[in-house]
């Protein structure tokens, strides 16, 4: 096992990803950066390397939307932290972005000394989020109940239902995960029950909602 931390990088836009680079060498101690321009690359890396220390995460990049890919990632492996970089910094997507289990939020227009001083930060175990913002509280009675049902999914449902989204059928999420399908059936189960939908297709539209407001849909 080599020494040092392993990140990865998940923005689609290389000069930004050279930056982040350039941000995290300036640590020091980093054993490898992986990079990804797109979502199923980011979660492909996600699932085969299971020494990573800290995914840095675009919200608006090809394959997710918003704060769904967040939720997608958080499923796959819940222990890693996961810090959302972003241009949308309001204090709506910050706040969403931590309740929804972001370890950290990174404006796109930190600093170098900004960006290491908060990736260092989640590495401490810390929860690091632009200083100078007052996040409040929810506002939207609907969006703050949807939050609410999405932190009670489990690792396994939350993994269930980014494959929902991605339009994955039983059998083909039983075959990624290596599990039966009635085990997936289960799963979709305790996830409608929990999203208090019916249909697979609603409990897509009720990830959607969280995924793309206030954030612009990815096309």
């Amino acid at each position: 096992m080599p020494s040092g931390h392993t990140f990865v990088i998940a923005d689609d836009h290389p000069l930004f990803r050279g930056a982040l680079k350039e941000a995290l060498a300036g640590i020091g101690d980093v054993a490898a950066i992986h990079e990804a321009g797109d979502f199923e690359s980011a979660k492909a890396l996600v699932l085969a390397n299971e020494e990573i220390d800290m995914v840095l995460l675009d919200l608006s990049m090809p394959g997710a939307s918003g704060l769904s890919g967040l939720i997608s990632l958080r499923g796959i492996h819940p222990a890693v932290p996961l810090v959302v970089v972003s241009a949308h910094d309001d204090p709506v997507t910050i706040r969403r972005a931590l309740d929804l289990g972001a370890s950290g939020f990174i404006s796109k227009s930190a600093s170098m000394e900004e960006i290491r001083g908060a990736v260092q930060a989640v590495l401490a175990g810390d929860i690091a989020a632009p200083s100078g913002i007052e996040l409040g509280v929810e506002r939207d009675p609907e969006i703050s109940d949807l939050i609410k049902r999405l932190q009670a999914l489990t690792p396994q449902q939350t993994r269930v239902l980014g494959m929902l989204a991605e339009g994955l059928l039983n059998k083909q999420i039983a075959y990624e995960l290596g599990v039966s399908e009635a085990t997936i059936k289960a799963h979709v189960s305790a996830v409608l029950q929990k999203l208090g939908v019916d249909s697979r297709t609603q409990a897509v539209i009720q990830l959607s909602r969280i995924g793309g407001d206030p954030l612009r849909p990815v096309g």
